[in-house]
């Protein structure tokens, strides 16, 4: 078909479920009672070679459920371990989810179709392998409005409720979340056949990897090296980008961390409500290990730590010398974020002063940045009276702004381009936890028309959505009490 094939005719090739069988436990997918479609993305189903149009709630729901056999798929749980909250646990694996198989999407790019939700494996520990529908549909909003902001990121290609119910924060309706992404390989894949001893497997994770994810490695002098190297590069943009739109993520363990550089498994994550150095999304880090601002020095923290898997494999001196490059890397990625959302084309040196005194000005007002820049977007020099109800110290901003001002003057963009290239870096609408905690308790109620009305807005954050515009002000004051946890 030209626009696409049908669900059952998804040509399946799985190349995980080829790898040596103790990798992974194959088991079914136990089915939900009274299962049905919450959500569906039109875009995902396009990006794995669906025809959206052909497909038909009912059998999405039976295929993913179990209740129906979908052809080629082959429900495996990978088994991996980790280190979390800096403490390593040899006991991890899909615990609640299955990768059920993989087809080449239509850029030519190979696809894991992922569900969560799927019930108990031999990696559940005293888990009952299901997901709730609060979480479920948390990590299916957080993958919209990350791809909606250009942010590499897993996404869903749909998201099932159900009449099931199990205790979480007392007893909670379960769901199913259908994840899609290139990779489902985490940093933990590559400790567990370390810290098992089992170095020749290791090799064959990381001939796999080369393969898959990074083929134009194999050729280099010490393709394990060139991997790994790639692998910090992409994963430096990628909190780079988190740092400069104030992503939280919550519970950064490698388990956590995919090997592609996409944010991955959305737990307790936050966009900041306003700036905080210091914010801690998850109320079970008790010790702020994973702070918004320790965010960069525990991912290079994690990179040091998949180097450690990857000793075997390479030599330590030169593992070193990649991680030598992290900062100054990370560095100039976040500042080439921050120029992006500034407004600013070419580089100049006093850059990341006036970036730095920005976020001490953001920090001092636990200032709203995303709403910040997005008027800073409309900004002309002189009329200030939107900026300012925004801050609490007027001539400090006031100061900042005339430096801008200067700063600007140096760019070749007219005031309608710059300003056209800044509404495109900075969103007019942000995802807020209190936003999913409204389309939350709705669907809890049965109603998931917020949630789909949400949708767009996140998919397209830069655009007018008028019937959605108490989106793009300041969150209700009741949202300061959201407490988020793992369970979230």
């Amino acid at each position: 078909m030209a626009n696409g094939c049908r669900l059952t005719e998804l040509p399946f090739d799985n190349s995980y479920a080829r790898l040596p069988s103790q990798w992974f436990q194959h088991v079914d997918v136990q089915p939900l009672k009274g299962a049905h479609l919450a959500a569906f993305c039109p875009e995902v189903a396009q990006l794995i070679g669906l025809d959206p149009c052909s497909v038909s709630p009912s059998e999405l729901v039976e295929c993913c459920t179990g209740l129906r056999e979908w052809p080629g798929t082959e429900p495996l749980a990978m088994k991996y371990t980790g280190h979390q909250f800096g403490s390593y646990n040899p006991d991890l694996g899909d615990g609640r989810g299955l990768l059920l198989g993989e087809v080449n999407g239509r850029d030519q790019v190979r696809y894991d179709l992922h569900l969560k939700g799927a019930g108990k494996t031999a990696f559940s520990r005293f888990g009952d392998g299901r997901a709730v529908l609060r979480s479920s549909i948390r990590e299916y909003l957080a993958g919209e409005a990350m791809a909606g902001l250009g942010i590499p990121t897993t996404r869903a290609l749909c998201l099932i409720g159900s009449e099931e119910f199990t205790l979480r924060n007392g007893m909670e309706p379960c769901a199913q979340l259908l994840r899609v992404t290139p990779c489902h390989v985490r940093f933990g894949h590559f400790e567990f056949f370390f810290y098992s001893g089992r170095h020749e497997e290791l090799k064959q994770l990381a001939d796999y990897c080369l393969t898959r994810y990074y083929p134009e490695c194999r050729d280099a002098d010490d393709p394990y090296l060139a991997m790994f190297r790639s692998i910090l590069e992409r994963t430096v943009e990628l909190v780079a980008a988190w740092q400069a739109y104030g992503f939280v993520h919550g519970v950064l363990n490698t388990d956590n961390m995919s090997i592609i550089g996409e944010t991955f498994d959305y737990g307790p994550y936050t966009f900041m409500d306003h700036y905080e150095p210091d914010h801690i999304a998850n109320k079970n880090d008790h010790v702020g290990r994973y702070a918004f601002a320790r965010q960069p020095s525990i991912v290079l923290w994690n990179l040091a730590a998949l180097a450690q898997a990857m000793l075997p494999l390479t030599q330590r001196e030169a593992l070193e010398a990649e991680l030598d490059r992290y900062e100054s890397l990370y560095e100039a990625a976040k500042l080439d974020r921050m120029r992006a959302r500034l407004g600013l084309q070419r580089v100049d040196a006093e850059d990341a002063d006036l970036v730095s005194r920005l976020e001490a000005l953001w920090t001092s007002d636990r200032v709203d940045h995303n709403r910040f820049l997005r008027t800073l977007s409309e900004w002309v020099p002189g009329k200030t009276a939107s900026l300012e109800a925004l801050v609490n110290d007027s001539a400090a901003l006031g100061a900042w702004l005339q430096r801008y001002a200067a700063r600007v003057e140096q760019e070749a963009a007219s005031e309608p381009i710059r300003h056209q290239q800044m509404r495109a870096m900075n969103p007019r609408y942000i995802l807020r936890n209190y936003m999913a905690e409204e389309v939350i308790r709705e669907a809890h109620q049965g109603d998931y028309r917020p949630l789909n009305a949400l949708l767009p807005v996140l998919r397209h954050p830069g655009d007018e959505h008028p019937d959605m515009e108490r989106y793009a002000g300041a969150p209700p004051k009741w949202a300061r009490a959201i407490n988020l946890t793992c369970s979230s």
